[in-house]
């Protein structure tokens, strides 16, 4: 368990004698960062520029090998990278950049894990309704044997209820990394608002939003390399699995937090109330679109139990945990506000996840 540190200390000093290195006025790295043919994982690489990038548009289009990515044949491999977002890089620092991209295919269609193409046409159509999201991104910290990261090797730890929220080294692990990945992101400029234990040890949340229409998906997926990056330095892996431990242990979720300024003006329950019943009459089309394999990830989490409602059924209440939404207490208390739908998982597309919920709640 300490032998990550230890190896982070020893590298530290060598990797700060290098990037602390001069480089040229104006001369820019630019990590490129992408979905992979998943759908649930990011890849990465980087190319020198000869200016310092203010928007995404001044960069230039690149590709990479969709073969070696599952994106696209061997024989015809060549996919495009658009820039779309840009961010600071907390781990090259200076004037460096991170750019999240969009990927197309040869014939410059958008690529099979492209979902942030329609998804910003989405949002396009309803801006004047200003959606706006918070999401909650559970994940679980596991040691390079893949077995959770401070667990037992060969057993369990105590049940659940001590470890939500908890302090003290035999209630968290790993705190080091999840602070580190705090910093990052807010260096990056990813709209993250907070984090906290979950559930299961070794399990974290981190909250992205409020953040209306696509910079909700581009600010998970910037959060979502960050964490997987961070954790990497540390000999740490991430999963991101809905159910990673089978048996009597919660799993993942990335509950979506949704208003729209309807919500959000006195009186707006009612609008709240509207949007619940559009959200029930679509429940089999919401899963669908709630994990990477249309339901199958997430049918091993949403069993009815671990705070979960069942992905057979639809429900909603107030305060209740284990309904498909929730409203708030003090949402209901004040009579406006916003809904959770706590149904997608936590490997799910944030852009798939957003336009499905305003094309249902937002565009007739």
């Amino acid at each position: 368990m300490f032998t990550n540190k230890t190896v982070l200390d020893r590298r530290l000093p060598c990797v700060h004698r290098y990037l602390s290195l001069p480089i040229p006025d104006n001369t820019t790295q630019c990590m490129y960062v992408w979905i992979d043919g998943t759908g649930e994982h990011v890849r990465a690489k980087t190319k020198t520029v000869d200016f310092i990038p203010k928007s995404p548009s001044e960069l230039p289009i690149w590709n990479f090998d969709g073969s070696s990515t599952g994106q696209a044949e061997g024989s015809n491999s060549d996919v495009y990278l658009y820039p779309v977002a840009l961010y600071r890089d907390p781990f090259r620092l200076g004037n460096n950049k991170l750019v999240l991209c969009e990927t197309y295919k040869h014939n410059r269609k958008p690529a099979d894990t492209n979902f942030r193409h329609t998804c910003k046409e989405v949002m396009d159509k309803a801006a004047e309704q200003h959606p706006w999201f918070g999401m909650e991104q559970e994940y679980t910290l596991l040691d390079s044997d893949q077995h959770p990261f401070g667990w037992p090797k060969n057993g369990f730890p105590g049940p659940q209820g001590p470890y939500y929220c908890g302090v003290g080294a035999s209630k968290v692990y790993a705190r080091d990394v999840v602070e580190s990945h705090y910093r990052a992101c807010l260096y990056a400029g990813v709209m993250i608002a907070g984090t906290n234990a979950e559930v299961m040890p070794s399990q974290w949340e981190f909250q992205v939003g409020p953040a209306e229409g696509i910079r909700m998906g581009d600010d998970l997926w910037m959060g979502r390399f960050l964490l997987h990056r961070v954790a990497e330095d540390f000999g740490i892996n991430v999963s991101l699995d809905p159910k990673p431990i089978p048996g009597d242990w919660n799993g993942a979720g990335c509950h979506t937090n949704f208003s729209t300024l309807a919500m959000r003006e006195k009186g707006g329950i009612t609008h709240i109330e509207k949007a619940i019943e559009k959200l029930g009459s679509n429940h089999a089309h919401h899963i669908k679109m709630y994990d990477p394999n249309e339901g199958r990830d997430n049918s091993r989490r949403l069993t009815g139990r671990h705070e979960t409602s069942s992905i057979h059924d639809f429900s909603a209440g107030v305060a209740n945990r284990g309904a498909s939404i929730r409203i708030p207490r003090q949402v209901a208390e004040e009579g406006y506000g916003y809904l959770e739908d706590r149904r997608p998982s936590s490997n799910c597309d944030p852009y798939r996840v957003t336009e499905a919920i305003v094309r249902t709640t937002c565009l007739d």
